[in-house]
């Protein structure tokens, strides 16, 4: 997580600055959420991500997603798209509605990720002073 919040600091555009949330572990412990590690083939950690479960809506049990990051030197592997598919099968199996996130308009990498596991835009549901973009996706 140091490194994640470091790369997003420094890629965070000039005149903002970003401002790191540490996770509450408890929110991610089974069912209540769950945090992944992506590990390379020689045994390094190289991404991770979790979910945590929100408040319920009207369609149901509502999960986050959180945190998802690989390292830049594993990134077109089709890894991003493994932990996502995970993460959101995890969700699903504890009986989610629906998925959301929040992320900055900056993260192209992580925009594409989203759009292609048919996430779209919808209403802000936090007040995260570093995103701009809140997208959600039925599960």
């Amino acid at each position: 997580m140091t490194e994640y919040f470091g790369m997003r600091g420094e890629a965070f555009p000039a005149g903002q600055v970003y401002q790191p949330t540490f996770p509450d572990t408890a929110a991610f412990t089974p069912p209540a959420g769950v945090f992944l590690v992506v590990v390379d083939d020689e045994g390094n950690d190289v991404g991770c991500g979790g979910i945590r479960r929100l408040a319920d809506t009207a369609q149901g049990a509502r999960y986050e997603l959180k945190h998802l990051y690989l390292q830049p030197q594993t990134r077109g592997r089709g890894w991003g798209h493994l932990l996502l598919t995970a993460l959101e099968d995890q969700a699903r199996e504890w009986g989610a509605a629906e998925m959301v996130l929040d992320t900055h308009h900056t993260l192209t990498a992580a925009g594409s990720l989203y759009t292609a596991h048919e996430y779209t835009p919808i209403d802000a549901y936090n007040d995260n002073p570093n995103a701009t973009v809140w997208l959600g996706k039925t599960l």
